[in-house]
C-alpha cells in the first residue's frame, strides 16, 4: 500500500538524521495514516487517511 493520503494527497517527506557527531543518513517521515469508517450518502466505507484529514472532516461535520 502506498503511504499517500487520498483526501489531502500528502505523501512521505525525506531528510537526514543527524547524530551528535554530525553524521547523516537518509530517513523518511511517513504520513500518519489510519483506517476510518466514513458514512457517505448512507453507505459506510473504510478509508485509509491521515489523522489530520479526519480531524478536519469531523470539524466540518460539526458545523
Amino acid at each position: 500500500m502506498s503511504r499517500i493520503c487520498p483526501i489531502t494527497g500528502k505523501g512521505p517527506l525525506s531528510g537526514n538524521t543527524r547524530s551528535h557527531s554530525l553524521r547523516h543518513t537518509r530517513r523518511r517521515w511517513n504520513v500518519n495514516l489510519h483506517t476510518y469508517k466514513i458514512e457517505i450518502e448512507g453507505q459506510v466505507y473504510k478509508v485509509r487517511m491521515s489523522a489530520r484529514a479526519y480531524r478536519t472532516l469531523q470539524k466540518s461535520e460539526a458545523k
